[in-house]
């Protein structure tokens, strides 16, 4: 296996970078080193641009563009020059063995000389890093997973709106229980992942940065330029690259932020499992068929399966996230006094955690795309199924006045197969008016829907993204 190179997928240690690589590559400009490495140089070009905005200071930027250009502009050769500057040294430098010091070094390759003693001026490495990661982890959210979630509820609200009027037994306990609509039930799932959705961009929102030096005291700041309001400079610098302003904090940014965003994504994970599995068990009982791909294998040894594989890699993708995602909010959330560097080796796995998100949205949503209710199977279940009218029966005798209705509705029915023609004897001996023993005559199960219908319908009212 030593033929390989090390950039081919075939020799990937993750399968996120290997098998499922076209999958994930659209976390590539969020998660990869490079994607941080630039962001690390919009933070150090930005700050070094506030500080000339300062009286205080004489640091002089007659054009920000170029300065801008720094991180606009970076490219792959950009990355494997931070890259050479960390790990063996570059333009004159030696090795850092620092990868945000190999930034600081990176841009003096690209500024004037009378600059350099102003970058990264009076910051700690959590400065830099913090507004980075949070930058990317945004983006991440918002450019890449919510609009793969909205696709998903996409696929969800156009079955539906197309199911409305397909009934189907619905089971609680597993038992036959009160029918439903396909659609209906696909609208419930719509309706909770909007929901959720709106959790998330909340918590994206609510994220939060801070520049306040080593121990959070912008003490260096204050012992060079004492006349300056340095935390109204932080929460003006952090406020302008779009983030809420963290104002007490130790070396660390605390990351409750980053928590809630995690547990955000976790309880839209959590509906996406319920559906993987609900459309699972949907197939196994024949109420969904599956549109098959031509010249797909469905199994090694066994030619008629269509296997429900996307619902499957869903469901195994989002308890992978959910898993390194309850993780990385746990952990991030603590430090050893003002600062330990075990989160920043942790933090480089956010982008993983993100990847099984991505993973299995984009497979949850294949598989909805794939499915097609079997309505001929739907009503053969409901037309063997008559006992769940039962229910129908006993609220319309109780309305009668009959204190026995569920007694005699029990009798009936518990423990024993009945027949539409078992509930006409039962309503031929009741004792009551013709129009009503008419009424329970027409309850069919496949009639017996309630406003099913009509609340797949109301799929669009119930967005709460």
């Amino acid at each position: 296996m030593t033929d390989l190179p090390r950039s081919d997928p075939l020799a990937a240690v993750s399968p996120l970078d290997g098998r499922y690589a076209g999958y994930t590559e659209p976390l590539v400009p969020y998660a990869s080193e490079s994607a941080l490495m630039r962001a690390r140089v919009r933070v150090e070009v930005e700050y070094l641009l506030a500080l000339a905005d300062l009286d205080a200071t004489p640091v002089a930027v007659d054009d920000p563009a170029p300065l801008r250009d720094c991180y606009e502009s970076f490219d792959a050769d950009d990355a494997r020059l931070i890259k050479r500057l960390e790990t063996e040294g570059a333009a004159g430098y030696d090795a850092t063995n620092h990868d945000v010091k190999a930034v600081e070094y990176f841009l003096r390759t690209r500024t004037a000389e009378s600059l350099h003693p102003w970058i990264h001026f009076g910051l700690t490495s959590e400065d830099v890093n913090n507004l980075a990661h949070r930058l990317l982890i945004r983006g991440a959210v918002e450019e890449v997973l919510l609009p793969a979630l909205t696709d998903v509820r996409d696929e969800l609200t156009a079955l539906a709106r197309e199911g409305r009027d397909t009934p189907m037994l619905a089971r609680t306990h597993g038992q036959p229980a009160t029918p439903t609509t396909f659609g209906k039930e696909m609208a419930v799932y719509a309706a909770r992942l909007g929901r959720a959705m709106g959790r998330v961009r909340g918590a994206s929102a609510d994220l939060s940065g801070k520049l306040a030096g080593a121990s959070g005291t912008y003490a260096a700041h204050v012992a060079a330029y004492p006349e300056v309001d340095w935390p109204a400079f932080a929460r003006e610098f952090v406020a302008d690259l779009g983030l809420e302003h963290t104002s007490l904090a130790t070396q660390v940014n605390p990351c409750d932020d980053l928590a809630a965003l995690f547990d955000a994504c976790r309880g839209v994970n959590d509906i996406l499992l319920d559906l993987d599995r609900d459309m699972w068990l949907y197939v196994s009982d024949r109420y969904l068929g599956q549109e098959a791909v031509a010249g797909e294998t469905g199994s090694s040894t066994m030619p008629h399966k269509v296997n429900p594989i996307d619902f499957e890699n869903g469901e195994g993708n989002l308890s992978k996230a959910n898993s390194d995602l309850t993780f990385l909010a746990d952990y991030v959330t603590t430090s050893r006094l003002q600062r330990d560097l075990s989160d920043s080796t942790v933090k480089r796995n956010v982008g993983a955690a993100l990847a099984h998100c991505l993973l299995a949205y984009r497979k949850t949503e294949n598989g909805l795309g794939k499915v097609v209710p079997n309505e001929t199977v739907m009503a053969e279940e409901l037309a063997a199924t008559p006992e769940v009218i039962g229910e129908a029966v006993q609220t319309i005798l109780r309305r009668e006045g009959d204190t026995e209705a569920y007694e005699r509705v029990k009798e009936l029915t518990r423990g024993h197969r009945v027949t539409i023609e078992d509930f006409r004897g039962l309503f031929d001996e009741l004792d009551v008016d013709e129009s009503v023993r008419d009424e329970l005559r027409a309850l069919t199960p496949a009639g017996y829907t309630g406003v099913a219908a009509d609340l797949a319908d109301s799929t669009a009212d119930t967005e709460g993204d």
